[in-house]
């Protein structure tokens, strides 16, 4: 393979001559082969300069350099079809197609996204960041262009090997192969990574094929045709077979050999993840430019979830291609024996925990909000229909903010409640997380769920008494309006009813720990109150606010419930803390919710 370079490890970046020059792919097939290895070298310093100045995907961007070169001058997008999977990697094919300008925007509020988008450029056709999707929508696109007489047009599907893990991948390889007229090139990126090295049997057999020791080939078994494995930080190397696939005019796989961090001395000496993801760094040293960072609550999840696995010798942890981001890595590397790394497969981990439990084991499944929709069927139908004690741990519940509508945790709740015997725990701070976590995982009946969102922890907020499970958190002497805080806006929750008691309006905040399903204590404090405003860092359209609307409605209870959550729809990346401000979630809009719910609905105590 190439040697890497040393980019952005001097005293200066290099300027970026060359590539301010490219308006579009158009320019970069017009450059002469000789000007390419400068032209990368610029690349990657710009990617060094913007992606250390905001945070993004840094490592993942910086080992594909040559590869999205080759890939823009051989084929012509967007005539062609250029596909990114999981689309974190698209940085480098932004600043070929006209958006190398707006770097400084990179994740920030009406800046570019970090995932390919279409409002953004005709080049940019699916907004996938969701892995292991693109070989499917490859699949659809060839089929249409087979029909309507489109041939001319490449369609090209650039997966990673961590993503052709996961068995959507493999479900779209297994239809590909078998329409060998249908011609679709899948670039294989084999860094031999998703965040953590690649895990299973692929790995060992993508690491055969790269050293020449396979005694076969899986691509070619399952009926397309294979190419490499070709250094993929050789843009000529690239570029011939690039060209070759094209011309095959069949399905087939070009495996690519690329180096995660390539270029950039501190990505590599990263031995974890490759510098997959950073925030703002000294981009000299790639050390994080600010201080020391508070706790957030992976942290408070990793270590209590160690010190679980020493009370408990049978807690087993899972977790599809993240232990870092997740936070179990400390657990792993305790008690490697008792986690597993399943690769990118949510439905996989969550039906291989449903085993786990069924033979005795308290299985825990450490996944993103986001990605826990993957699994929905096996979560409802593998574990619930068999009333086994898995626990779930989602990650980036709620706002997340910068990596965009795909990475919002909005729909966790929602899908939760709707799945029979679901116990869900949302923790207001570190102290309430270690306690649910801990009750989720004694938990010996039912599935559990507990959510918490990318944020720091802050500070324990005390409960004045406990009413059952309910922790009341503000009381009023007058019981007019019963706040019922959702987890981590308990705090803002606690600045409304306090702000609201100064006001003359009596206000009562509690915060449920368990939410669902709801309990019974929540609906007789609700009948103390002539209104109940729900606040949740969730979707209103089947969160915690309409279960405990349905539960008062069971009871008999005509309390009008109004819900404050985040909007039915698909949000822009920004900062977290702007995106709930934007919802109402602040003290302030709880305060303006109150009062206009009030004057609205003056409705006398039950």
């Amino acid at each position: 393979m190439t040697a890497p370079t040393t980019v952005g490890t001097g005293p200066e970046l290099r300027q970026p001559d060359l590539l301010a020059g490219l308006d579009g792919p158009e320019d970069l097939r017009k450059l002469p082969a000789d000007g390419l290895p400068e032209l990368a070298e610029q690349i990657r310093a710009l990617l060094i300069d913007k992606v250390s100045a905001v945070g993004g995907h840094l490592g993942p961007n910086l080992g594909v350099v040559e590869l999205t070169l080759a890939l823009h001058r051989v084929f012509r997008s967007p005539h062609d079809t250029l596909l990114f999977d999981t689309g974190h990697q698209c940085y480098v094919h932004k600043m070929l197609t006209g958006r190398q300008h707006d770097f400084d925007g990179l994740r920030q509020a009406g800046g570019l996204s970090g995932y390919p988008s279409r409002a953004e450029s005709d080049h940019d056709v699916i907004e996938n960041s969701h892995a292991s999707t693109v070989l499917s929508y490859a699949d659809g696109i060839a089929k249409a262009r087979a029909l309507n007489g489109g041939s001319d047009r490449a369609v090209v599907a650039v997966i990673g090997d961590g993503a052709l893990t996961g068995g959507l991948a493999l479900e779209a390889l297994n239809n590909l192969g078998a329409a060998p007229g249908r011609p679709v090139v899948v670039v294989l990126n084999d860094n031999g990574r998703s965040y953590a090295p690649t895990a299973g049997a692929l790995a060992i057999h993508l690491a055969a094929l790269r050293g020449g020791t396979a005694a076969g080939n899986l691509f070619e078994q399952l009926g397309l045709a294979y190419l490499g494995p070709v250094d993929g930080h050789d843009t000529a190397a690239l570029e011939l077979a690039l060209g070759q696939a094209r011309a095959l005019e069949r399905p087939v796989v070009v495996h690519v050999v690329t180096d995660k961090g390539h270029g950039y001395l501190p990505a590599l000496a990263d031995r974890a993840e490759k510098m997959h993801a950073v925030g703002v760094l000294d981009p000299l040293t790639g050390l994080p430019r600010s201080a020391a960072a508070q706790p957030t609550w992976t942290d408070v999840f990793a270590e209590h979830v160690t010190e679980l696995g020493a009370h408990y010798s049978d807690l087993v942890t899972i977790t599809a291609a993240m232990p870092g981001p997740t936070g179990l890595s400390r657990f792993a590397d305790r008690f490697p024996d008792r986690f597993f790394d399943v690769g990118i497969a949510e439905q996989h981990a969550v039906a291989s925990a449903a085993g786990l439990a069924t033979a005795g084991a308290r299985a825990l499944v450490a996944v993103y909000s986001t990605f826990l929709n993957r699994a929905y069927d096996q979560v409802l139908m593998d574990v619930a229909l068999h009333r086994l004690p898995v626990t779930f741990v989602l990650d980036r519940a709620g706002v997340t903010g910068p990596d965009g509508p795909s990475h919002h945790g909005m729909w966790d709740i929602p899908l939760l409640a709707s799945v029979p015997g679901m116990r869900v725990a949302v923790p207001r701070d570190p102290a309430g997380l270690r306690t649910l976590l801990a009750e989720a995982v004694d938990e010996q009946e039912h599935p559990t769920a507990v959510r918490f969102p990318k944020a720091v922890a802050g500070a324990d907020i005390a409960a004045l008494h406990q009413v059952g499970p309910v922790d009341v958190l503000f009381r009023s002497t007058v019981h007019e309006v019963l706040i019922v805080a959702v987890g981590p806006l308990a705090d803002e929750c606690v600045k409304a009813g306090r702000y609201l008691a100064d006001t003359g309006i009596g206000a009562t905040v509690v915060d449920p720990r368990w939410v669902l399903p709801v309990p019974a204590e929540l609906v007789t404090l609700a009948r103390q109150h002539r209104l109940v405003v729900t606040v949740e860092d969730n979707i209103r359209n089947g969160g915690v606010g309409a279960a405990v609307a349905r539960a008062l409605a069971d009871a008999g209870v005509q309390v009008p419930v109004t819900t404050m959550g985040l909007p039915d729809r698909f949000l822009e990346h920004g900062p977290r803390a702007d995106l709930l401000a934007a919802a109402g979630l602040t003290a302030k809009g709880i305060v303006h919710t109150v009062l206009c719910a009030r004057a609205d609905r003056p409705h006398p105590r039950t």
